[in-house]
């Protein structure tokens, strides 16, 4: 028996690779799919199940592909319907693969079809548990992401307590969990940086464990300081139900080289948007007059995911040099199929061309606490999330919590006619809301660089407590 987890640091998401007697399952597969055949292939193994734990919400799973390629038979949990071939399992069917079984444990509450996946080994004893959403390392899959209109997210959370007392905690202790997501992920409030665990030590520290903890108890904590779900969640789980266009067929379209004529011209014709996925210095020093910086060396996909409302938006893509497959592999694991192509050249090229370029002013930490002693009528928005303000924020006049997730929504409490200092924690969220902020008329901007992590050592005075969230 072989287990091996496939962590997707980006998206803070793990897919998992089983093998016993030449027989495979792949539990949660990302949207590229051939890693896990060419690992099939170079094991002389065949690719029978994939398992989902259920409907993800943020990523686009590539169960729908690796079925077509492979044969493989996809499987889910009681209650989930696709528009697409899947066999749908019973609360504790057990599917047999090589010498192993895997038992299926229905847990709803993260969603209503949410499974844990209980692998028993070749002496059939228990092993291990893929747990989905359902259980993380430190805490449980947010259950608002599944709402129905005769159900209401304290339904959903009532669900999963009976879900965890009932399926998870009577299980053995020594079992390894292999959950869907850590820390970073969206899913839940406060994962573990750890991605795999085990049972007993999650028993005894994670709250939603908890002894003698009520359902009352229960449905309060885990929904306290939930936040609002990004934009895009519901439309990645919409995909992951009714199917979508190959990958491969998203990559053949998206990764090509344009001209910065090809270039200009279909941004014209197709009313692109012109996502700028370097370095947020280089997207400082010179962009394209109106694109959009979201760095592919931050949290690229669920950013890009937050951001940018219309899946089926057309995007044109400014990259370093060799990472455009890289850009428009991780745009569709968040749905965002419909990349156009590349600049070929990167900004060099658009330059060569005599084509106009854009910079942003952008100083440092020091220099903003220069014109803080000059005058206190300064404008600086803080676009870190709101808990991150409430702990520890800049405590002068003019100073606003304007939080990038929701920066699209909330462009009305600001002025076109004012200058604004920008910052975030280290400097990549407030270059994307300083590009956002640009291509809709906010002309007078200055980006802080290094953000609060450098500004809390100057002189400029702070506000400092704990805050009751963590969110």
């Amino acid at each position: 028996m072989k287990i091996e987890q496939i962590y997707t640091g980006c998206l803070a998401q793990g897919a998992y690779y089983i093998e016993s007697n030449g027989e495979v399952a792949i539990i949660d597969p990302l949207r590229e799919t051939e890693q896990y055949v060419e690992k099939a292939k170079k094991e002389n193994a065949k690719i029978k199940y994939i398992f989902e734990t259920h409907f993800h919400a943020d990523f686009v799973s590539g169960h729908v592909d690796l079925a077509k390629k492979t044969g493989a038979t996809i499987i889910f949990g009681p209650g989930a319907t696709t528009n697409y071939d899947a066999y749908i399992t019973k609360d504790n069917e057990v599917i047999e693969l090589g010498n192993i079984r895997i038992k299926v444990l229905h847990t709803p509450g993260h969603t209503l079809e949410s499974s844990t996946f209980l692998l028993i080994d070749e002496n059939g004893d228990n092993h291990a548990i893929f747990s989905g959403d359902t259980l993380f390392l430190g805490d449980v899959g947010r259950p608002d992401l599944a709402i129905k209109s005769d159900l209401t997210k304290e339904d959903l959370a009532a669900m999963l307590y009976d879900s965890l007392r009932n399926k998870i905690i009577p299980l053995e202790d020594h079992l390894i969990v292999y959950p869907a997501h850590g820390a970073g992920s969206a899913c839940g409030k406060n994962l573990s940086k750890e991605t795999v665990g085990v049972l007993g030590e999650q028993k005894a520290t994670n709250y939603a464990l908890r002894a003698n903890m009520s359902k009352e108890e229960f449905v309060k904590e885990v929904l306290d300081g939930i936040p609002p779900p990004p934009q895009y969640f519901a439309k990645n789980a919409m995909m992951n139900k009714f199917g979508y266009d190959s990958f491969d067929t998203v990559l053949k379209k998206g990764d090509v080289e344009l001209t910065p004529e090809e270039f200009e011209t279909i941004a014209n014709q197709e009313h692109a948007l012109i996502l700028d996925v370097r370095s947020e210095k280089d997207f400082v020093k010179g962009h394209i007059p109106n694109s959009i910086f979201i760095g592919l060396e931050g949290g690229f996909a669920p950013w890009v995911g937050a951001l940018i409302h219309d899946l089926k938006q057309p995007i044109l893509l400014v990259t370093p040099e060799n990472k455009s497959k890289e850009a428009v592999t991780r745009l569709s694991r968040v749905g965002y199929d419909n990349t156009l192509g590349f600049l070929k050249g990167g900004l060099e090229a658009w330059k060569a061309a005599g084509k106009d370029v854009d910079t942003l002013e952008s100083i440092s930490a020091e220099e903003l606490a220069n014109r803080v002693r000059k005058t206190n009528d300064l404008n600086i928005l803080d676009v870190r999330k709101n808990g991150e303000y409430q702990s520890m924020h800049l405590e002068i006049d003019g100073v606003k919590n304007l939080p990038l997730d929701f920066i699209n929504e909330n462009m009305n409490q600001i002025n076109k006619s004012e200058t604004y200092h920008i910052h975030c924690a280290g400097g990549y969220r407030s270059v994307i809301a300083a590009s956002i902020l640009k291509a809709r008329g906010f002309n007078n901007l200055v980006n802080i660089e290094g953000g609060f992590n450098l500004l809390k050592d100057t002189d400029i005075p702070i506000s400092n407590f704990v805050c009751p969230s963590t969110l």
